[in-house]
């Protein structure tokens, strides 16, 4: 029996990444149909949109590059994703409030991995002419006003999640 030859570690870092790209895209479509606020949902119809044509995108530089899509990898993303919605929330008949803050967090992950991931491919570029450097900085651009985007949201979900109606931060003792 003859041992197999490690995959290169750009085919290895790629297809990481769109093991995540598949996984991203998933969540971004399933909170966007399932957000309460219709201002935060219609916004994340267009990210999930825009998520969606970032990975595409993963899989033509793969394809430019003569990386070999895994494609049992893109199963595992869109399973995580699925397995991820059963954490214990405290809840079991309803989507509870602190369900949006875990799955904002898991969104802000991912993007700000696939800023990192297209500054990694430009490094790749600037020796490589599969490969188009503007592309890239476009890419980039667009995961850095995402990542903002959701910042921002990390920051008015968190208030409403983690504090009670009347401002006080749960856990904490009101001095007298």
């Amino acid at each position: 029996m003859s041992a197999r030859a490690p995959a290169p570690p750009l085919g290895s870092y790629l297809n990481d990444h769109l093991t995540g790209a598949f996984g991203g895209a998933a969540l971004a479509r399933r909170m966007a149909g399932t957000h309460a606020d219709r201002r935060r949902a219609g916004e994340l119809r267009v990210l999930a949109r825009e998520v969606a044509e970032d990975r595409d995108e993963l899989v033509r530089i793969m394809n430019r590059l003569g990386v070999p899509v895994r494609h049992y990898r893109t199963w595992i993303g869109v399973a995580a994703e699925r397995i991820g919605r059963l954490k214990p929330n405290g809840t079991l008949v309803h989507r509870a409030p602190l369900s949006d803050l875990i799955e904002l967090e898991a969104m802000r992950t991912g993007v700000e991995g696939k800023v990192a991931l297209w500054r990694a491919l430009r490094v790749v570029a600037d020796g490589n002419p599969a490969i188009d450097p503007a592309d890239l900085d476009r890419l980039a651009r667009r995961a850095d006003d995402q990542a903002r985007l959701l910042n921002g949201w990390h920051r008015e979900v968190s208030a409403e999640v983690l504090t009670r109606r009347d401002g006080a931060v749960p856990g904490r003792v009101s001095p007298r």
